[in-house]
């Protein structure tokens, strides 16, 4: 399984009124992971071709992040099957080092022309091999 990582910083647009990471952001960190991997591994006729679309998503927080903290979010594909593949998020608040966002997500791939789903190919199924 191929691991791909970022590391962002917390600001104070992505605080709630309790000063700490807003829930909101940390899904839409997930969201932004996966799409990052899925656009560094594709090429541009897969990119053509396929799109993903959101089925399920998961969250377990085990931790909080503040302003100014530094989280190294992480991801792989777990398993791909039929039209879907189970993608994994960790976070982490490296500023504690500590563990805060276990996420896990369900996505479709879709055919762009048909916009139905489409089994995973070979091919795309190797990219985050």
């Amino acid at each position: 399984m191929q691991t791909f990582q970022k590391e962002i910083t917390v600001f104070q647009t992505d605080l709630d009124q309790l000063n700490h990471v807003n829930n909101v952001r940390y899904v839409q960190w997930v969201q932004d992971i996966a799409e990052a991997h899925w656009l560094k591994n594709a090429s541009k006729e897969i990119l053509d071709k396929y799109y993903w679309f959101l089925v399920k998503h998961t969250i377990d927080y085990k931790g909080q992040a503040f302003l100014g903290d530094k989280i190294l979010i992480k991801t792989f594909v777990d398993s791909s099957e039929g039209v879907t593949s189970i993608r994994k998020i960790e976070m982490y608040n490296q500023t504690l080092d500590k563990l805060i966002i276990t996420s896990e997500t369900k996505w479709c791939l879709l055919d762009k022309s048909t916009q139905r789903p489409t089994r995973i190919t070979p091919e795309i199924a190797e990219l985050f091999n």
